[in-house]
Formats: structure tokens, sequence, C-alpha cells
């Protein structure tokens, strides 16, 4: 993993707005073998496009954007055995905390649906990776998009233990750790198929933070046993991978909502820095978490690591002003050492294969600004332009 040693570098989360003709293509790939075909053929030409789309804008560190995939947790459902759908049964999306007792409109609003309607997901079977096909196909478009490039680097994004299926429901494994690490153990072999094809693994991990307002409700305690159980069953997950091919992505839900219930990011600090990992990636631009720069005074992040701070934000159709994330990422750097800090943004523009958290135009307007604030403060703290 590169360090921002002779000048700031930039990143994003992962997940990019999909090309209309790419979802279009998407729906019916499974028809037929022609359909297959013409997605496959499709989806390995945009990943070409997306990956210069952002070298253009002023992007190092690289990604397919998420392209292949349908979401950006229940995805894997797609490629792991064990579990099947019964609709109607209730889901009271608890992870929206007290958002969604306060703002009970504004919820249904963004989600298009009222809680009760939602799928859940029943594991009745060993959990199981199955389709390897899919992963190794992302990984061969990325490593062919960025071939000869110049791309500082790339990673593939994944998702961890406590967001896979988060909505799930065991009613096969004889307890609770049994089917988290039945489930961390089916993900490790999506986590070594990303490592092995020489791309940086990122984990994804939104539903650590979203469940914090729903437990410590019912107590603290309560968080922290079922956070730590998932964070043990992650790092077990990524045994024997270099922590420095991991970057970790602690999220608040990307959802257009007011995240009054998130959780303070100076509860979770020292749960995100077990993770065996070389980076950490967490929202900080936006307004509900901008401040926590703060907490990173009292915490100390451990040598050798780098913080991946978001310095714009999905939540806003403003583009940042250059001098505005040159700013945040100066706090950063001179809190953790310039070293240590890699620009970012808070999360990704499209979770969900069909969803647009802004414009196109206005994304890659953003990474433009994110690149032009990385060069200002390159020439801040190292004294020259970059």
């Amino acid at each position: 993993m590169k360090h921002s040693d002779t000048r700031i570098l930039t990143t994003h989360v992962g997940s990019l707005i999909r090309p209309v003709e790419l979802v279009e293509l998407g729906k019916s790939a499974h028809e037929n073998t022609q359909a297959e075909r013409r997605y496959r053929d499709a989806l390995q030409r945009t990943t070409v496009d997306v990956v210069q789309r952002q070298l253009d804008a002023g992007i190092d560190i690289v990604n397919d954007g998420e392209y292949g995939k349908s979401s950006w947790a229940n995805y894997v459902l797609e490629r792991i055995s064990g579990f099947e759908t019964r609709p109607g049964k209730p889901s009271p999306l608890v992870w929206l905390g007290r958002d969604r007792e306060r703002f009970p409109e504004l919820v249904e609003k963004e989600f298009g649906s009222t809680p009760g309607s939602f799928m859940s997901y029943v594991c009745t079977h060993p959990i199981e990776y199955r389709r390897f096909a899919d992963i190794q196909r992302d990984a061969a478009n990325l490593k062919a998009a960025i071939a000869g490039t110049g791309a500082t680097e790339g990673f593939i994004t994944v998702v961890a233990p406590a967001s896979a299926v988060f909505n799930g429901v065991n009613e096969f494994y004889g307890n609770e750790r049994e089917y988290i690490f039945a489930l961390a153990e089916a993900l490790r072999q999506e986590y070594l198929q990303v490592v092995n094809a020489g791309f940086v693994v990122q984990v994804d991990d939104a539903v650590l933070a979203n469940m914090y307002d729903h437990l410590v409700r019912q107590s603290p305690q309560e968080y922290r046993k079922w956070a730590e159980l998932r964070v043990e069953a992650l790092n077990h997950a990524l045994r024997d991978i270099p922590p420095e091919k991991v970057r970790y992505h602690v999220c608040f839900g990307s959802w257009h909502l007011p995240h009054t219930s998130d959780a303070p990011l100076e509860e979770l600090a020292d749960l995100i820095l077990q993770v065996r990992a070389g980076a950490y990636s967490l929202e900080a631009a936006n307004p509900r978490h901008e401040h926590e720069w703060r907490v990173w005074q009292k915490v100390k992040l451990p040598p050798g690591k780098i913080l991946i701070p978001g310095v714009i934000t999905h939540h806003i159709i403003t583009v940042e002003h250059p001098q505005v994330i040159a700013d945040r990422i100066v706090r950063y750097a001179k809190i953790v050492g310039r070293e240590n800090v890699i620009a970012g943004a808070d999360c990704g523009f499209a979770q969900v294969d069909h969803l647009q958290r802004v414009h196109p135009s206005v994304m890659w307007a953003k990474f433009e600004a994110l690149a032009a604030g990385a060069k200002l403060a390159t020439q801040e703290l190292w004294g020259r332009a970059a």
C-alpha cells in the first residue's frame, strides 16, 4: 500500500455511478448465454472507461467503480450459498437508529417502501463461497483497465462480516458466533482472490457504525459485545493477509437522512483500529462528522498506518472548493503526519447499481476538486507544487 511520501495521494471509497447501458444489460444478464455475453462485454468496456475517467480527474488509487456488483453489501448473496429469501418478514431498519422514529416520512421517501415490506434473508444451510468467477472477472477487468495507465495503485471493495447480509436471520448455526464466523470464512475466499490478483482489498463496514444507536439504547455493553464479535470475525477472515494490503472503510450510511443518531467516532475508534488493516477510510467531510478530526488528537494512529479521511462528500451536490479540501487534508496531516494521509471521499456515490447520490457530472467535478485540493495541500505541506 502506497503512503503519501512525496505528495498527498488521492483515492475514493469505491462505488461510482454506473452507465445506464450497463445497468440495463445487468437486469437481463442471467436470462441466456447471449445476454450474459453482452453484459460481460459491456462490463469490460465500461471498466476501462471508468478507470481512465478516474485518472483523468486526478485520482491516484483507482478501482472498477464496483461496476460488477449489484450493491455494496448484499451483492455477496449472489456469490455465497446458505440463504433463502422470505418476502414480507418485518424488518424495522434498526441500523438507521432513531432517525427512523424521528423522521418516518423521510425514511419512507428515501427507501421507497415501508420497513415492513423489506425482504429477509434466512440462513438455512452451510454458508460457502461459490461464485469465484464473478470476483475473478472483476479483478481481470480492473487489471486490464489499469495496464499501461500509470495508476499508482488499484483496489477492489468487499463487504465485512458485520455488514454482509445485514438483515439476515440465522436458522442453521447453533449460535451467533458460529454463524458470524462461518460468514467470515466464506468472505475470506473473496478477500484472498482480490489480494492474490495483486490489488489492495477494501473491506466495507457501514453496519458496524449503524447498529450503534439501536444497541446502545439497550446498553453500551450490548453494542460492544455485538461489535467485538464481528471485528474478531473480520480479523479471522483477514488472517495471513498482510495488513498493508487491506483498507478498512467505516461510514455511517450513505442515505440522505439527517443522521442525528449517528455513532460518535470516539466510541468506535478503538474498535476500528483493532482491525488488521494498513489504512482506515472514514467519513470526515459532511456536516455531521467533519468535526471528528479532533478524535485523532486523543486517539493515536498506530505507527505505519494510514488515514483516508473523506474530504469530499456524497451528501451534498455542492462541489467543495479545492482550498476547503486542502484545509481538511492539512488538518489531518498535522496530527498524524503528512505521509500517513491519503485524501478520499466520505462514501460511495452509488451503493446500489441503480442509485445516484448526486448527478454523475457532479461526482466527477468533486473528484477533480479533490485532486486540486490535494495539490494545494502538497504545496503547503512540502513547500512545493505537487
